[in-house]
């Protein structure tokens, strides 16, 4: 089936949670991303997001409050909603599993799987964390305990319905296998094959007795629907499938995107394809598992103290200073870590100094050599004629990156165009050609290209950064709405001569990097100290034994090219130095002991080798991400001692792997 200029993404309807963190707004501020970028591109996008609102957890947690369940979650969903308005994420729908449209399509899907037997009642008895809402066998638990949420589990045993699972495993394996493309990133697709599907799949359970808190079984009200069934249903039933009006899933089924955390991507590709097939219906095209934000090393959660909330930090620095790092500092479908000290440093450096510098600067020089007006260039130059070139060949390069769900790849491409706007100006030398007559002929073309490039500019962010691009458009006089859609970008030169610009206030404020962690950081408790292990004697039979290691040890190393963006010393230290680095599709901060051998300012543009996979840990205060590696050697002689940094004997890609 294909439905042309039409594109349907949705996130996981999350768990009423009263502790919301950034984790959860990582995946919606990626479909939310993605959602107006394909809008951007002329085509019917329909993004929906929701709330899963059944279960014994929630009915737990309203009778520990004194309230009902449906009274517990209707506050909760609020806050929701309201996170969602403050980070500007435009869904389509918001679909709660206590909606009725929801429950009578729950009811009838549970139905037809019953009447064609596909569901049949027994009795179940085994191991159910409430927590995940799944029920594990023995061999499936880690340390006893729930192998996906590390909480212990109950054991239980109740009548209850079952979903024949292991009657649509040879299918789903042929599905999987010949749509490569179905579960991405590759990893979780061989981890559902090998872990889960080959090995054998069990029945799974679909009712519980026990619990009242939920859809109850139509034809056997005793039994409530197990949250699965009831809670991946609702991606069709926000469409109206089964009721009377068809004409949202008529158009907009099969999906093409499921974005889902990893936790429960077993869940998305394994029941719901089994589910849909079952009754008949196309599986979605795609679904995607992205990786958690973790904070020392963890996974953010309340029960860790680790938790950073988006609503302190969107009302602090700005929604788009939040859905700017979320998209550029972490890689999609990989663990990201989460950093103050990074999302402040990014803040400066790529949103203050580069994009919002660019904008003040270009504008400030119209206004003082042109009265405030844009002139029409006469001619241009190999120089402007490089820039022009670059500023209409990186939407196309954007435009895949974006389909392709590369969002910090995305955002590199358009920073590159932003980094070498800054270079032309330093090229150019505006300040040097409004000094005489002829110098400011020449300069009419200098700025026409800046502003022309800086209003490409605020059209590519516009997806990500839905609030930045009218104050762009405000400092640069654009009010012809035409100048802002994606179709524009096909030329340059649309920006009228004459147009007035305006110096306003700057759109992205430098912050004092020190005083704001000084506030933020108290916020998250240390990591407890861990106590060391005591040390076994153990013999040694040689030196060049003792020292050897195997090879699985040195795999797992992990290291990677990174591209020196600052160096500066640290305060109060003669031997560290601190470094920002950009290693393709993140930026990190790291200190190393070096300041003795090299002058800071010499590092900046030289790509360094990192290890990428050390505990992050605090120097001065400051959290280092990595280490710098380095040689030592003795000079024959002075006999001092000569430290020289390892880098690549050619320019690679920022994050290509060493090894």
């Amino acid at each position: 089936m294909c439905k042309k200029n039409r594109f349907y993404l949705t996130t996981p309807i999350y768990y009423p949670s009263d502790n919301l963190h950034i984790g959860h707004a990582y995946t919606t501020v990626a479909a939310d991303t993605l959602k107006r970028f394909k809008k951007q591109m002329g085509i019917d996008a329909y993004f929906l997001t929701g709330s899963d609102e059944h279960g014994q957890k929630i009915e737990r947690k309203a009778k520990a409050v004194g309230k009902t369940p449906k009274a517990y979650v209707d506050e909760i969903v609020a806050n929701i909603k309201s996170l969602w308005k403050l980070l500007n994420v435009d869904y389509d729908d918001y679909i709660r599993t206590t909606d009725d449209r929801h429950v009578k399509v729950v009811q009838k899907i549970f139905k037809q799987l019953y009447d064609q037997g596909d569901i049949y009642l027994s009795k179940y008895e085994g191991l159910y964390c409430t927590t995940c809402e799944a029920f594990y066998t023995e061999l499936q638990l880690k340390d006893g305990c729930c192998p996906d949420c590390g909480k212990p589990v109950e054991k239980t045993q109740e009548e209850a319905y079952f979903l024949k699972l292991s009657k649509y495993q040879d299918w789903l394996i042929d599905h999987i296998e010949t749509h490569p493309d179905f579960i991405q990133p590759v990893s979780r697709k061989n981890e559902m094959l090998n872990n889960f599907l080959r090995p054998g799949l069990a029945d799974l359970c679909v009712s519980r007795t026990s619990v009242t808190w939920g859809i109850p079984v139509e034809f056997n009200p005793k039994h409530t629907v197990y949250v699965w069934i009831d809670a991946l249903s609702n991606y069709i039933s926000a469409l109206g499938y089964g009721s009377e009006d068809t004409s949202l899933f008529d158009k907009y089924w099969p999906c093409d995107v499921h974005f889902v955390g990893k936790e429960i991507i077993r869940f998305h590709t394994i029941i719901w394809p089994i589910i849909l097939h079952a009754i008949g219906l196309p599986v979605p095209k795609q679904i995607f598992g992205h990786g958690w934000l973790v904070m020392n090393g963890q996974k953010m959660s309340k029960s860790l103290g680790n938790v950073i909330d988006p609503v302190v930090l969107s009302n602090k620095y700005g929604a788009d200073a939040v859905r700017y790092y979320l998209m550029r500092a972490i890689p999609f479908g990989s663990d990201g870590q989460f950093s103050y000290e990074t999302f402040l440093t990014l803040i400066n450096a790529d949103l203050s100094n580069t994009l919002g510098n660019l904008l003040s600067r270009t504008v400030a020089m119209i206004e003082k050599y042109f009265g405030g007006q844009v002139q029409a260039p006469s001619a241009y130059t190999d120089v402007d004629k490089e820039l022009i070139a670059l500023a209409l060949a990186t939407p196309a390069k954007v435009e895949v990156k974006f389909n392709e769900f590369q969002f910090p790849q995305a955002l590199e491409e358009i920073w590159n165009l932003v980094g070498e706007c800054n270079k032309y100006i330093d090229v150019t030398e505006p300040w040097i050609l409004g000094k005489t007559e002829e110098g400011k002929e020449r300069l009419k073309a200098v700025l026409y290209v800046l502003a022309e490039c800086i209003r490409f500019i605020a059209v590519l962010i516009t997806a990500n950064m839905p609030n930045t691009p009218a104050k762009i458009y405000l400092q640069l006089g654009i009010t012809d709405t035409e100048l802002t859609t994606w179709d524009s970008l096909q030329q340059f030169g649309l920006l009228k001569a004459g147009t007035q610009v305006q110096k306003l206030d700057a759109i992205f404020p430098r912050v004092d990097i020190k005083a704001e962690l000084a506030q933020l950081e108290p916020e998250v408790p240390a990591t407890p100290q861990q106590k060391p292990t005591p040390k076994k004697e153990t013999p040694v039979e040689s030196e060049d034994k003792a020292n050897t290691i195997g090879f699985d040890d040195f795999t797992k190393v992990q290291m990677h090219v990174g591209k020196v963006l600052s160096c500066e010393k640290v305060e109060k230290s003669d031997k560290l130095l601190k470094f920002q680095l950009d290693m393709g599709t993140e930026q990190r901060t790291i200190v190393s002991g070096i300041a003795k051998y090299y002058d800071p300012t010499t590092l900046v543009g030289k790509q360094l080798i990192v290890v990428t996979n050390l505990a992050p840990r605090k120097l001065r205060g400051i959290e280092s991400q990595g280490m710098i590696l380095s040689a030592v050697s003795t000079d024959s002689e002075s006999k001092e001692e000569k430290l020289t940094l390892l880098t690549v004997e050619a320019e690679v890609q920022n994050g290509a792997e060493v090894g």
